[in-house]
């Protein structure tokens, strides 16, 4: 009991040391940033590779799906394993795999884990959903690769969500309307794989928006160059909202994660803040008439009009028609959105300066 109690509270120093102060939590969703890794016990597995074991880690809410990102510095040959458990009273659940990755696919297969669902719940593809709520999680982390290197990892990033909960509309940031932050634009039907390119073409074009701000050519990435960084063998796709972000983030000096908003004002925060935005929303419901289309779907938002309508940079664009750069309704958006549980990825430079985390999202 003293040992749980002592990586409890040294978890809580960890958190509130990079967590926004004075954050009110909403009840729906709450993310913890770790890029202080000294309190994970640490040992050594039989194939050598070097094991970080999480203390055990309490948000500040009850919840039943559970998103983990991470950054690293990772050569070639080398590749992290991630896994992640839940806490309830009585009960502790089996570390579940959200993902082994690697930046080389072809040395060492980058890949979710399929058939791991039991009475306490399963992984789809890179979020684990739970059965019952939890309020407690722990992580566990493998570093390994070839020739005794390993990746250094940079940053954990754990978005919990209660799928449950409605969280509570919050007034607009309106020093967001009216603006609209320079993007490059990019249409995934553009290139002839295109299908399902939708995460990639919306990650290559925020990356090239930092290439030009920053003056980094080299993170003017192509599409397919990209779409190759990110792909999941397992999933076959390049939209494991994990991979997109740890590919980002893996660049030097850049930070990226996967979280969840309560609100489109957040939204706005980031963009007042001028830093565009990935979310998930799905295609045929960003516009009314539109036919169903398959899976899920990543754009760019990048403002807001004059009357809180979002500008959004939207891959699947046919050129020969249309500008990339859409306006859709605050409404349309809104409700598209709110099918992933408003998630995001968030790309930004390690110096940004973020806005005020009103909610602790991010």
């Amino acid at each position: 009991m003293i040992v749980r109690l002592h990586f409890i509270l040294l978890a809580a120093l960890v958190l509130n040391a990079e967590n926004s102060r004075g954050a009110e939590p909403d009840g729906f969703s709450c993310f913890v940033g770790l890029k202080d890794f000294s309190t994970f016990a640490r040992s050594q597995n039989t194939n050598g590779e070097m094991v970080l074991l999480s203390p055990e880690i309490k948000p500040a809410m009850d919840w039943n799906q559970l998103v983990v990102s991470w950054n690293a510095a990772a050569p070639a040959g080398t590749f992290l394993k991630i896994e992640a458990r839940a806490i309830a009273t009585n009960r502790e659940t089996k570390f579940f795999t959200m993902g082994v990755w690697s930046p080389d696919n072809k040395k060492i297969p980058r890949a979710s884990v399929r058939g791991q669902k039991d009475p306490d719940g399963d992984v789809s593809t890179d979020t684990l959903i739970l059965t019952r709520p939890a309020s407690t999680a722990q992580i566990r982390v493998t570093l390994g690769g070839t020739n005794q290197q390993s990746p250094a990892l940079k940053f954990l990033g754990l978005s919990f969500c209660n799928t449950k909960a409605a969280p509570a509309a919050q007034p607009p940031n309106r020093a967001a309307w009216g603006k609209t932050i320079s993007t490059p634009e990019r249409s995934q039907h553009g290139y002839p794989q295109e299908k399902g390119w939708c995460s990639p073409t919306s990650l290559s074009m925020v990356l090239a928006r930092w290439a030009e701000t920053l003056h980094r050519p080299e993170l003017n990435l192509d599409v397919p160059e990209v779409a190759a960084a990110v792909y999941d063998r397992q999933y076959d796709g390049t939209g494991n909202w994990p991979f997109n972000t740890a590919f980002a983030g893996s660049l030097t000096g850049m930070r990226s994660y996967v979280t969840r908003f309560s609100d489109i004002s957040e939204l706005e925060d980031w963009i007042a803040a001028g830093i565009p935005v990935i979310i998930s929303a799905p295609w045929e419901l960003l516009e009314p008439g539109r036919p169903k289309a398959s899976g899920g779907h990543l754009v760019v938002c990048i403002g807001f009009t004059e009357s809180g309508d979002v500008v959004i940079n939207d891959p699947a664009t046919n050129l020969k028609r249309e500008s990339v750069q859409r306006i859709y309704k605050r409404e349309n958006v809104m409700r598209a959105w709110a099918e992933s549980h408003n998630t995001v990825y968030l790309v930004f430079p390690e110096t940004a300066v973020l806005p005020e985390n009103r909610r602790g999202h991010w």
